[in-house]
């Protein structure tokens, strides 16, 4: 039971040891990853989709059952009033953990439709992206644009558009020659109840905020800048139709949930369809937070990131166990293999994954803690980096870092290289 409050000895052993880039070339990479793995099957996808649709229709009948069964336990079988309610809420706590769960897997299948890999077919990957991003109230075109941006700049604190650290200036600190202990405490220093208020806004709306508000994106961006307006700065002109045809899709949807209210009551809006998909994005929130956000992981700038140093900064993580595998398409169990292929399908990312351990070592980036205590961790401990440095880590509320770099870790030249489909 404590160890759920610990942290892992993969995060321990990473933490201790001095940083250095890695040696590895992209070509040893792609040589170790069989050629039969980048093969994609429609009918093993339609498959995936099918359980995912099915569990989540299964969920929505036995929602509908929760009710009537909690009333009869006190009706027809003479059980106490309270029994009836503790049985009835227990059950929808148990529905609206499972049916996030398996809406977020939704989620996650529209994403690897956005990587191409739900088909060889750019429109049927499209159109499957869109139908299950749209019923789950996410833009699939301007997601797709801003997390394909993502790919191309992992952890590059000049061109990623996902979590991108804010700097010392930013919180308008004093340099870190002249700054006091005090300096940090007074901005980073919550207490505890403040904190789980912060972490819950951002769990549970922290979706919503970035779509809207680009927050925690680049601030290269101007103020104002969101996931869909056609115009944003975040997308090329070619692909501004295809934001009109996302902001089209939500519309149809919020019409479709509003006329479906009205048929059958908020109440049961509320508890079969709004809770599960506020925690959906729970879920997406955490496990995006947590791939490249953490105090042991290191960022670049440009002169020191390249592809391959960006797509190894991150962490795989045994997300909610085999429901996170099977549900989450390996998306946190086999992040690591899917930055460096993308376009490997995820029921092939576990294979991938294998062959990467033996070829990274010690330099591939795993962490068993507990998922909720990692969250905490890194939310408590990732304030900020430097403004200056081509190789940083996050300070934490007293201005320091976990890990430090390798006396020759600024010696490694940067290999330029663009991700090979």
């Amino acid at each position: 039971m404590l160890s759920l409050f610990k942290d892992s000895p993969e995060y321990e052993a990473r933490k201790a040891r001095p940083f250095s880039p890695t040696k590895v070339t992209i070509s040893e990479v792609h040589a170790v990853v069989p050629k039969h793995l980048f093969q994609k099957s429609f009918f093993t996808a339609c498959l995936y989709i099918a359980r995912d649709v099915l569990s989540a229709v299964a969920l929505y009948k036995l929602g509908w059952q929760i009710e009537p069964l909690a009333a009869s336990l006190v009706n027809d079988y003479g059980a106490p009033a309270y029994v009836g309610t503790i049985a009835k809420w227990g059950g929808w706590s148990v529905y609206w953990v499972c049916q996030s769960v398996v809406l977020a897997g939704w989620w996650c299948m529209a994403h690897e439709a956005g990587h191409g890999n739900v088909s060889n077919k750019k429109w049927l990957n499209n159109l499957t992206g869109f139908l299950l991003h749209t019923f789950v109230l996410a833009p699939y075109f301007a997601w797709r644009s801003t997390h394909h941006s993502h790919h191309k700049a992992t952890v590059s604190i000049e061109r990623d558009e996902n979590y991108v650290p804010r700097t010392r200036s930013d919180f308008k600190l004093p340099s870190e020659s002249v700054a006091r202990a005090v300096d940090y405490h007074e901005l980073f220093e919550e207490t505890p109840i403040y904190t789980a208020a912060r972490m819950l806004l951002m769990q549970l709306l922290g979706w919503q905020i970035y779509l809207c508000l680009d927050t925690m994106g680049s601030p290269r961006h101007p103020k104002g800048t969101n996931h869909f307006s056609p115009s944003s700065s975040l997308f090329k002109p070619h692909e501004r139709n295809g934001i009109i045809a996302s902001n089209i899709g939500l519309t149809v949807m919020c019409c479709v949930l509003y006329m479906w209210t009205q048929t059958v009551g908020l109440p049961a809006f509320l508890k079969l369809y709004f809770v599960p998909y506020i925690l959906l994005n729970h879920w997406i929130v955490m496990l995006t937070y947590l791939h490249h956000s953490d105090p042991t992981i290191p960022m670049y700038r440009n002169r020191q990131w390249s592809y391959l140093r960006g797509a190894l900064s991150t962490v795989d993580r045994p997300l909610l166990g085999w429901a996170g595998r099977v549900y989450f398409h390996n998306v946190s169990h086999d992040h690591i293999a899917h930055h460096l292929f993308s376009n490997i399908a995820w029921y092939n990312q576990p294979y991938v994954t294998e062959e990467l351990k033996k070829l990274l070592g010690v330099e591939y980036n795993s962490d068993s803690t507990n998922t909720f205590r990692a969250l905490y961790r890194t939310f408590t401990q990732c304030c900020f980096v430097e403004d200056e440095g081509d190789i940083v880590f996050y300070k934490n509320q007293h201005g320091k870092a976990v890990r430090e770099l390798a006396p020759d870790a600024l010696d490694r030249p940067t290999v330029v290289a663009k991700k090979v489909d």
